[in-house]
């Protein structure tokens, strides 16, 4: 790595600017980091980073940890490539992070909180054009195999300052964390603006939501980046804590339903930002005036990025995403056409809409019912428009005779039946698109970043 690190020079401005001033608070309000104690607990963790070995990568499970930033801010200096793992994956899982991202060691959070650093692979060494990568981002793809995502610090920064100007965060800000730091959202929406922005944080790691309501309330937090899955349950709630101070609202990592966006401004009198990003480029899209008035619709394009749309005569299509954000390729295989040069292409399709652009599927969603293909947002459109449906998730379930089979899941206020459902979706669907199943679930699951995947969905309702 030749030349100054920008994120360290960042830090470096943000430590001499804010060097006693509080960084890190817990749930209850109390201050565990200065900006100052973040350095300081980096420079402790030095020796123990250092021995892994210069330009190894290093994995880490440690969940929601007051120390992720004086990690990261060791492992620049040490020339240390970062791997963040979600604390929920299984070992078969994580076993195929190691391997697919030549990790030498890992570092867990044991008993009482300590960390240590257990090396897997000792003297692992890769063959890294230069510059060495900073980063590492984990991302599933098309194939449900992982794969690792090359990012530089320049990268991050361009990340954490489009996110930061876009949407009006600044350091008279608190930032909420409760959504995994160790996925893409929370690393560049929690980490790099400690680093970089000098916005503090509060680090939770009660998911409960009554639990993430009452610790909002308590520590006077002003930005919330969630997931659909907490505002919904937030709406759920009785006898809610006022929230004087939270001013932003964020919603990521899944399409947020209109219901939940309406309900949740009636009752807490706050609007919800949409936020679409990915791991391979970062922040894409943010609706900016929040007023949930479009189903899918993400809004306008963050300050910096540039949206191409590739087949504009379609409906709706992929896009092309500039962004300085954009990582530099997958690692240790690339895909040139899908990720290079500061270009992405996402499997979502988009569509415009007003100012903007609403997501109305993925090329992996599409159904193929005896040959005709079946965009589940359609079906998920029409099931949304009966009274009570409160969210709907369609997908395909593989036939025998027909290839794949339309199915759905709903959520509902009121007690209605599948055949009601059934008969509803004929008004406005081809015979073809009607789900021949519908199960009618008090919630769709989801995973730990909030999303709900099809294929997952296919495999619980197989039967």
């Amino acid at each position: 790595m030749k030349g100054k690190d920008v994120l360290l020079e960042r830090w470096a401005e943000i430590l001499a600017r804010k060097g006693d001033s509080p960084a890190i608070f817990d749930a209850a309000g109390r201050v565990v980091r200065t900006f100052r104690q973040i350095e300081t607990r980096a420079e402790e963790l030095a020796p123990e980073i250092r021995s892994i070995g210069m330009e190894s990568v290093l994995a880490v499970q440690i969940s929601n940890h007051e120390d992720w930033p004086s990690i990261f801010i060791s492992c620049l200096r040490s020339r240390i490539i970062v791997l963040p793992l979600e604390q929920s994956i299984t070992e078969q899982q994580r076993n195929a992070a190691f391997e697919v991202s030549s990790a030498a060691a890992l570092l867990i959070s044991s008993g009482g909180g300590r960390l240590e650093v257990l090396h897997i692979t000792p003297g692992s060494f890769v063959q890294w054009r230069l510059p060495i990568p900073t980063l590492f981002k984990l991302t599933s793809g098309t194939a449900a195999a992982p794969r690792a995502v090359c990012f530089h610090s320049h990268q991050l920064l361009a990340d954490c300052d489009q996110i930061c100007d876009t949407m009006g965060i600044s350091d008279a800000d608190l930032n909420f964390g409760v959504i995994p730091v160790s996925h893409s959202y929370g690393f560049r929406n929690l980490v790099t603006p400690v680093i970089a922005r000098g916005i503090p944080m509060v680090i939770s790691r009660d998911r409960t939501p009554r639990a993430v309501l009452d610790d909002l309330a308590r520590t006077n937090a002003t930005v919330f980046p969630g997931m659909p899955v907490f505002y919904q349950a937030f709406c759920e709630m009785t006898d809610v804590p006022r929230l004087p101070k939270l001013r932003l609202c964020i919603s990521a990592g899944a399409p947020l339903p209109l219901t939940v966006a309406k309900r949740f401004r009636e009752k807490f009198g706050l609007s919800i930002h949409s936020f679409y990003g990915a791991s391979e480029c970062g922040g894409i899209c943010y609706d900016r005036e929040a007023r949930n008035e479009i189903e899918g619709f993400v809004g306008a394009p963050m300050k910096g990025v540039d949206l191409e749309i590739i087949d504009p005569k379609a409906e709706s299509s992929q896009i092309r995403v500039r962004s300085a954000a954009a990582g530099d390729g997958y690692f240790p295989h690339g895909d040139q056409e899908k990720l290079s040069d500061g270009v992405f292409v996402p499997d979502d399709l988009l569509a415009r809409e007003g100012g903007g652009f609403k997501i109305v599927g993925r090329l992996s969603d599409v159904i193929n019912v005896a040959g005709k293909k079946v965009n589940p947002a359609e079906i998920e459109e029409a099931l949304l428009r009966f009274p009570g449906v409160r969210q709907a998730i369609a997908f395909g379930r593989e036939s025998s005779v027909r290839n794949e089979e339309v199915l759905a899941c709903v959520v509902t206020d009121l007690a209605l039946t599948e055949s009601t459902l059934q008969e509803f979706c004929r008004a406005s669907l081809s015979a073809w698109q009607v789900p021949k199943r519908i199960f009618i679930v008090d919630s769709i699951p989801t995973s730990e970043r909030g999303k709900v995947s099809r294929r997952e969905l296919a495999k619980l309702f197989a039967l």
